[in-house]
């Protein structure tokens, strides 16, 4: 295995529309290291969860998709569904925002659990893969689990189904889990006991972890790395302490600069001024121009080049020094 997982390079998704070509996804490149919480942030529409699902082919068919997306070397993109299906579920993990979306309602959550095993295990009994559901059930602290894996999915709170499907995701010790948006349903103490367990997961068994999400304090508690991505681009990149502490990019500034602090009480509330661009007609230059206090009449005209301006910290900026 090479030490970086999961290589993505030049990534582009487009999807037809009536109104002309979207681009969600725009030459964007990073790589997830063995071992590593990468967390993928900005606000919605900008091509976080599309660019996720087009690692692992779930896109519909008919987004065009190009660039090159590896894992421990071997191409997915391009690969045949036969191909990828063996993967999904198997080497990559997948969390998706909706757990009761992800769940079938008509089978009880252990049976679920005990496919996602089956699947990949041919010809385990069907007694083992039960017993593998419950054990996965317990793991990620769902009481009485041998109980509980004989209810539905309705019978679960949200925070249970949710833990349901990492349990479901990890089934077959995967390489790499990819979580989308996986705090988005659940209430503050859910998703605090959530973001936990992921920690301790990723502690314990050494997952490698892409984390999808626009809420900046969870990448601030569980991400190695942070890749903020705007209106389709990656603006700015670097390991979380850092750009916690000196972000670079006015977009990272004005995304840190809007999370509600107890230490300002009595202040009013910052918030990031105009809306995301069109992707069908974006504007020219740099994305973020219109709503950048910074911008000059050279980022109205041309898109500045995502460039390393820090050792290990890279952004898409002409004025980054401001």
């Amino acid at each position: 295995m090479t030490d970086n997982l999961l290589e993505v390079t030049d990534l582009t998704v487009t999807f037809p529309t009536d109104g002309g070509d979207l681009h969600a996804v725009r030459g964007l490149s990073y790589h997830v290291a063995t071992g590593e919480v990468v967390a993928m942030v900005g606000e919605s529409g900008s091509g976080k969860s599309a660019a996720a699902m087009a690692v692992i082919g779930l896109l519909p068919e008919y987004a065009t998709v190009s660039g090159s997306a590896t894992l421990d070397g071997e191409q997915l993109l391009g690969m045949a569904d036969a191909g990828l299906s063996k993967i999904r579920g198997a080497r990559i993990g997948t969390v998706f925002q909706d757990p009761m979306s992800a769940l079938t309602p008509v089978y009880t959550v252990g049976d679920q659990i005990a496919e996602a095993v089956a699947v990949h295990r041919r010809g385990i009994a069907k007694a083992d893969a039960q017993r593998r559901a419950v054990e996965l059930l317990d793991l990620v602290g769902i009481a009485n689990a041998a109980a509980r894996a004989k209810a539905f999915p309705h019978e679960y709170s949200g925070g249970m189904r949710q833990r349901a499907v990492i349990a479901m995701a990890i089934a077959n010790d995967p390489d790499l889990i990819i979580a989308d948006e996986p705090t988005t349903s659940l209430d503050v103490i859910v998703e605090a006991q959530f973001l936990d367990l992921l920690q301790e997961l990723q502690r314990d068994y050494g997952l490698t972890i892409l984390l999808i999400t626009h809420n900046i304090g969870v990448v601030a508690q569980v991400a190695d790395r942070v890749a903020v991505m705007y209106a389709a681009r990656l603006m700015e990149l670097a390991d979380a302490a850092v750009l916690f502490e000196h972000p670079l990019h006015p977009y990272t500034q004005a995304l840190l600069a809007s999370v509600p602090n107890i230490k300002l009480v009595g202040d009013d509330l910052k918030i990031m001024q105009g809306s995301p661009p069109d992707l069908i007609n974006p504007p020219s230059g740099c994305r973020f121009h219109p709503r950048c206090p910074h911008a000059s009449e050279l980022c109205t005209r041309e898109a500045p080049p995502f460039r390393e301006v820090e050792p290990g910290h890279y952004a898409a900026c002409w004025h980054y020094e401001k």
